[in-house]
C-alpha cells in the first residue's frame, strides 16, 4: 500500500464519483463524525456521484438516508445508498427515495424462509454465536455479530463461515459482522448494478474515474477490482487476511481518514493544485 500522498494529483482531479464503506470508514466508534459528513457533503457539492456501501441492513440505512427530523438528524449528502453487501439500495430522486433490489419479491420471500433455517442452524452449532442487533432491518442476507457487540473468537468466525458456505450461501466478513447471502451478492457486483441504475452508465468502462475507501474484509472485492482504492488506516488489521489491498492508505483511522481522503480530492480539483 502506498501512503495517500502518492496519489497523483491528475487522477484525483480527474474522478466523477466515490463509493465508501460507512462502518469504520465514515464513522468512529459507531457515528459518524463530524468532519466525514462535512467531507460527503463537500464532495457531493463539488458534483461527484456519493454513494455509501454496506454490509448493513437496507432498514438501518433508511434513517440515514431520509433523517429524522425528531432525532434532529438530517439526510446524509448521498446520491444512493447501497445495503447488504449490494443487494438493495435506495436511489434519492429529488427529495424522494426509491427502494431497488437485485432479486423479485418470490425470489427474496424464498430466501427468507431458506436463511431462518440457516440462521437456527448456526446458532445451534457454534456456542456463543449471536445474530447481529440490527437484523430487525435484514431483507436479503444474515448477519452474525462477531466484533459489533460481540467478541468471538478466529475459530469461531470460521466456524460460521463453514456453516454459511456448506447452506450455499456466499459469505464475506466486516469489520464487525459475517454475513451470508443467497446470490451472487459482494460489494463490487453491488457498485456495478447501482452506476447502472442510476446513470444507466457502465462502471467497469469507467473505473479510472471513480475511487473506493474502505477498511476492511467484505470491501476486498473493490480493493480488487478499483483502480483507485484507498483503506483507512485501520485496515492494517486486516492485512494478513486479505489477498486484496487497497492501493493507498490514509495515515489516520474510520472518519479522520475518510477526511483526509476527502480533502486529497477537493484539493486536486482547486484550479491552484500542484500540477501531477
Amino acid at each position: 500500500m502506498l501512503a495517500l500522498s502518492a496519489w497523483p494529483a491528475h487522477e484525483r482531479r480527474a474522478l466523477v464519483g466515490i463509493f465508501t464503506d460507512i462502518d469504520d470508514t465514515l464513522t468512529t466508534e459507531g457515528a459518524i463524525t463530524p468532519d466525514a459528513l462535512q467531507t460527503l457533503a463537500r464532495l457531493k457539492a463539488a458534483g461527484l456521484v456519493v454513494i455509501p456501501i454496506t454490509g448493513r441492513p437496507i432498514g438501518w440505512c433508511q434513517r440515514l438516508a431520509q433523517g429524522d427530523a425528531s432525532a434532529g438528524l438530517t439526510p446524509w449528502p448521498m446520491d444512493a445508498m447501497v445495503a447488504e453487501n449490494g443487494a438493495v439500495a435506495f436511489v434519492r430522486e429529488g427529495a424522494a427515495l426509491s427502494k431497488r433490489y437485485q432479486q423479485d419479491a418470490t425470489t427474496r420471500a424464498a430466501n427468507a424462509l431458506r436463511m431462518q433455517q440457516v440462521a437456527q442452524r448456526v446458532l445451534s452449532e457454534v456456542p456463543g454465536v449471536e445474530i447481529s442487533r440490527d437484523s430487525g432491518g435484514r431483507e436479503t442476507d444474515l448477519a452474525f455479530d462477531y466484533h459489533e457487540f460481540a467478541r468471538l473468537s478466529d475459530q469461531q468466525v470460521q466456524q460460521v463461515v463453514a456453516v454459511l458456505q456448506s447452506e450455499g450461501m456466499q459469505t464475506s466478513v466486516s469489520s464487525i459482522h459475517i454475513h451470508g447471502c443467497f446470490g451472487n451478492f459482494n460489494k463490487w457486483q453491488g457498485a456495478c448494478w447501482i452506476v447502472r441504475e442510476l446513470l444507466q452508465r457502465d462502471l467497469t468502462q469507467e473505473l479510472e474515474r471513480w475511487v473506493f475507501v474502505g477498511d476492511s474484509g467484505n470491501d476486498e472485492a473493490m480493493f480488487a477490482h478499483f483502480r483507485h482504492s484507498v483503506g483507512v488506516a485501520n485496515i492494517h488489521r486486516y492485512v494478513d487476511q486479505l489477498r486484496h489491498l487497497p492501493r493507498y492508505v490514509c495515515p489516520s483511522e474510520r472518519g479522520a481518514g475518510f477526511a483526509e481522503v476527502g480533502a486529497a480530492i477537493l484539493h486536486a480539483r482547486q484550479p491552484s493544485a500542484t500540477p501531477p
